[in-house]
């Protein structure tokens, strides 16, 4: 059994003429519905060309999509589709509302691409059309409510959810594990914010039963832009996995409008990603990494490198030094905002060693700057509390780990003209000349509604505000931000997060502090360097390789570089290295690191092997789009990916036995110019015997 995908070139990047890169898969090829559709025009009309536009038949709306023909019940807002091969699939039950149904639905008004009608006891208003070969429904309330909608996973043929959980997950239906509740680690009975918990706004469903020998197989994708104010909640069916979207029209928060995108795909597990990587670029949100390159030369230096936070004697000059000295080529290298940061010895060495170096930062936070416990919360002037964001009641919104508050995005952009708050911090943080720049929480999902008189702001309104002071960051700094969103992809360079597919269990293991670690020594803080063992179930949800694929990567490889969250270094979990190190190289992604003196003692000599085989397969494809994703084996224990037109090629055996010469925990990568493929097999690079306490 195998999988796999294809993405045309032109079509999911800014650049690029149409091309197809076609990879086999039983002696047949498949590819991307999705991606097909995009590489045409759009299938909706200028006009009023009725076939174009679809049909009516009483309730029933049929309109011409990409691989075959959806249709909408006017009625009820289910959804089903004909593929071009017959095949019938069932896209989203009937919509619920608040207090049942929609109610009896207006008149249905004929468009030059679909049609419109509305549902007056709900005071909801329906266009539905076709863009760039996607079913687009989009619902318009007068007044506050909720629908949910769409219902989707209900096709009886439904086989695998995808997830974009961290850089993603593909879960069968049927898996008793994640059939179960968040209490044993899994999604039934679960909700998740879709634009803030999870890393892409989309999820999909693959159909079974369709892929015989020269088959297409079936699959859907939903996207939402209207991501704010959307959630998804699971739900165990007779051991089934479904999940139903409810989007809150909020006046408050300007949620008005709900937009869901529906496309046919091939099933394939990455096929709601690379459909998403083609939306970007249709409407101009796509960035590029050669494009930050161009714009600030110093970006460059993220290809090949591998990223690490320094304490201790790593942060200076000496530590920079014996880094290099060990064969490191590239690092990313941060520090906090302690009282001991790198100084600019260290700096000069990092720069001299060809590293980037930057602090770690936050405008998101504030405390009384007279008993403030980080100085990146200590603010001059009134800032705290005049900028805090305050809940409807009037109370502050609690600030990171419930010390102070968080500030508002609105508050500063309306002082940064006069004040230069934001501007100020920037140059005392960089002062030691740092070309770097990590500012936590910006681009995350997590955005806030301010009630403040003055500083008002939507949580739509914090998006934009923290977009723009990124964007100002970005033109001076190689800029990196928490977990992040793809709204942020354009002005930053690369995150810390989105690599992580994060369950619930973790943040109560981080929480455990006699377990996981606390915040002190101050030179090497338990919390990040102290080794611990996940739970079992917290393990498999979040690093068992059979229910990951690459979401993430498919949707935004070649816009920025993407890692691991900074306080699950490669060394925090000795149990799950081997796993980490072949996704990292399968997906192309640097490993993220803590180090201090002993750590470099401990574990420079691995590190340094391992930059060193991720270096030049980095510094082909960074900038790549990833084009195939494939399963080798029924288990999903062999795994492929194809960056670029064939740039860079990788297998990665998370088995235990041989799969065509490839040992079990063992990866090849190949270049386009290799004649032979370089294998890594990274337990071989661990001593034996118990992981170092600390």
């Amino acid at each position: 059994m195998t999988s796999s995908f294809t993405i045309p070139r032109g079509v999911n990047s800014p650049t690029g003429g149409p091309r197809r890169r076609r990879i086999s898969r039983a002696r047949t090829t498949r590819v991307l519905a999705a991606s097909l559709a995009l590489a045409s025009t759009a299938l909706g009309v200028t006009g009023c060309d009725r076939a174009a536009a679809g049909t009516l038949h009483g309730s029933k709306l049929e309109l011409p999509v990409a691989g075959g023909t959806a249709v909408v019940d006017t009625g009820t807002l289910a959804v089903s589709a004909r593929a071009g091969d017959g095949r019938r699939m069932v896209l989203s039950e009937a919509a619920a509302a608040a207090g049942g149904g929609l109610g009896k639905p207006g008149a249905v008004t004929r468009t030059a691409d679909g049609a419109r009608w509305s549902y007056p006891a709900k005071g909801l208003s329906v266009t539905a059309g076709v863009e760039h070969g996607r079913l687009r429904i989009r619902l318009r309330a007068e007044r506050d409510g909720s629908v949910s909608w769409p219902v989707t996973g209900t096709d009886r043929a439904a086989s695998s959810v995808q997830l974009p959980r961290g850089e993603g997950l593909d879960i069968p239906v049927r898996d008793a594990f994640w059939n179960a509740g968040a209490e044993k680690g899994g999604l039934a009975g679960s909700t998740v914010d879709v634009g803030a918990e999870l890393s892409l706004p989309l999820w999909g469903y693959a159909l079974d039963g369709s892929q015989g020998a020269g088959r297409q197989g079936h699959g859907v994708s939903y996207l939402v832009p209207t991501d704010i104010g959307t959630s998804l909640r699971f739900a165990s069916v007779g051991g089934r996995l479904r999940s139903t979207a409810t989007h809150a029209f909020d006046g408050g928060e300007g949620t008005r409008e709900y937009d869901v995108s529906f496309a046919l795909t091939d099933g394939d597990p990455v096929a709601p990603a690379a459909d998403y990587r083609a939306y970007l670029a249709q409407h101009g949100k796509l960035g590029s990494l050669r494009r930050k390159i161009r714009q600030n030369p110093a970006t460059a230096k993220l290809l090949g490198a591998f990223h690490a936070y320094v304490w201790g004697e790593a942060r200076t000059a000496t530590g920079v030094e014996r880094l290099k000295r060990l064969g490191v080529g590239r690092m990313w290298l941060g520090y906090d905002a302690g009282p001991h940061p790198m100084d600019a010895a260290a700096v000069r060495a990092a720069k001299k060693a060809g590293y980037l170096v930057g602090p770690y930062d936050t405008f998101a936070n504030g405390q009384d700057p007279k008993t403030a416990d980080s100085p990146t919360s200590a603010w001059p002037d009134r800032v705290y509390p005049d900028f805090c964001i305050r809940k409807a009641d009037g109370t502050p919104e609690t600030g990171f780990g419930g010390r102070g508050c968080y500030l508002s995005s609105r508050a500063f952009e309306k002082a940064e003209p006069t004040k230069h708050y934001l501007a100020d911090r920037t140059r005392t943080m960089t002062a030691n000349g740092a070309d770097s720049y990590f500012l936590d929480v910006d681009a995350t999902g997590e955005v806030f509604r301010d009630h403040t008189a003055g500083h008002e702001m939507t949580k739509a309104g914090d998006r934009a505000n923290r977009l723009a002071r990124m964007r100002r960051l970005s033109r001076d700094f190689v800029l990196g931000s928490e977990s992040a969103q793809p709204w942020a992809n354009e002005v930053l360079a690369y995150d810390h997060g989105s690599g992580t597919p994060v369950a619930d269990g973790l943040w109560a293991l981080e929480r455990d502090k006699p377990t996981w670690g606390n915040y002190y020594p101050e030179n090497a803080p338990k919390a990040f360097f102290k080794p611990v063992r996940l739970p079992a179930e917290l393990a498999k949800a979040m690093y068992d390789p059979k229910y990951r694929v690459p979401l993430y990567e498919t949707a935004l490889h070649g816009s920025l570089v993407n890692a691991e969250r900074w306080e699950l270094s490669y060394e925090k979990l000795p149990a799950q290295k081997t796993t980490r190190a072949l996704l990292a190289m399968l997906y192309n992604t640097p490993l993220n690191y803590v180090l201090d003196g002993r750590s470099l003692t401990e574990h420079g000599s691995e590190l340094a092997v391992l930059q060193r085989y991720f270096a030049p397969l980095h510094r082909a494809a960074g900038t790549e789009r990833m084009t195939s994703f494939r399963w080798l084996t029924g288990d999903r224990t062999v795994q492929r990916t194809v960056f670029g037109n064939g740039t860079l090629t990788v297998t990665a055996n998370f088995g235990r036995t041989a799969h065509d010469g490839l040992p079990g925990g063992c990866v090849d990568a190949k270049l386009r110019t290799d004649a032979q493929p370089r294998r890594l097999c990274p337990a071989q690079l661990t001593p034996a015997g118990p992981a170092a306490s600390r």
